[in-house]
């Protein structure tokens, strides 16, 4: 796999000029691996894949053709977690002591999925050791800072040019998740934090448009959106912030991680949607509900 340090931690991809009030981020979607992260891991090939979101890059790509920036992360998931705090860390996981403004005690560090996460999907552990303490935090200086910093410019960017700003967080779930109570299978998952991190408008118009275009959608339910969606979204101020999850199995064979032969199709519904997303906002950009107090 090529060294991480031959490319660029994450992208910004941008239009010629940026024409429309939104900013899509696909955070989870990285699939370069340091040699010395998988030096040190217990998994290898596709085990240590489990925990990407497939190929969300390229699903949502035609977000730039659209008139929007697409922030990138070429880092996986599995080397360190940007939709989570800066230093959501499991103690367990490393030789010394980690500083006191470490949060060890979150539900996530918990389950495993902290910022830097002890396993990927399965419960499968990642590390064959404990890692040096130094090493977490250099982490979170190198890779997690200047992600978000990124991520801050293109928000505030759009803020100041539209006068308010909607962030679209571009995720995948497996393809095993069901409605709760039923034996249903969504498609997508809207997230808004409970009404939280964006209008209740904007969080209904995306799940009307995925359904008029025949996908089965649901709100917040198992996904209500993780950090990202909770620290960017502020509606009070005119800045939205959705989560948006695409079940894998409509576009990638989960075994073999190959993309699926109507992945084009996906892409082209992806881009609809997006497209039908900036045409609502700018049909409603004066709503109160929208736009900043």
């Amino acid at each position: 796999m090529p060294e991480i340090r031959e490319y660029e931690l994450f992208e910004v991809h941008e239009p010629v000029s940026q024409s429309i009030p939104f900013v899509y981020n696909s955070p989870h979607s990285g699939r370069i691996y340091p040699p010395e992260f998988i030096a040190q891991s217990r998994l290898e090939g596709i085990a240590i894949r489990r925990s990407e979101d497939h190929y969300v890059d390229e699903l949502f790509g035609s977000a730039v053709v659209l008139g929007a920036p697409l922030l990138a992360a070429n880092f996986p998931r599995a080397y360190l977690d940007v939709n989570r705090e800066p230093y959501e860390l499991d103690p367990r996981m490393f030789d010394g002591l980690l500083p006191p403004y470490a949060n060890v005690n979150s539900l996530r560090v918990a389950g495993g999925l902290g910022t830097i996460p002890r396993i990927v999907a399965e419960n499968m552990e990642i590390y064959a050791r404990r890692l040096p303490v130094q090493e977490g935090l250099d982490r979170v200086e190198a890779v997690y800072k200047p992600y978000h910093a990124a991520l801050r410019r293109l928000i505030a960017r759009t803020h100041v040019q539209f006068g308010f700003g909607v962030l679209i967080d571009c995720h995948s779930m497996p393809g095993n998740v069901r409605v709760a109570g039923s034996t249903a299978r969504p498609d997508f998952i809207i997230g808004d934090r409970y009404g939280t991190s964006a209008s209740a408008e904007l969080s209904r118009a995306a799940i009307a448009i995925l359904e008029e275009m025949g996908f089965a959608a649901i709100r917040n339910k198992p996904y209500a959106g993780g950090f990202i969606t909770e620290h960017y979204g502020r509606p009070s101020r005119g800045l939205h912030a959705l989560q948006i999850e695409v079940n894998r199995a409509i576009y990638v064979d989960e075994v073999t991680l190959e993309k699926r032969g109507d992945f084009a199709a996906v892409a082209d519904a992806v881009t609809a949607f997006m497209q039908q997303m900036a045409d609502y906002v700018e049909k409603f950009a004066g709503d109160r509900a929208l736009a900043a107090e």
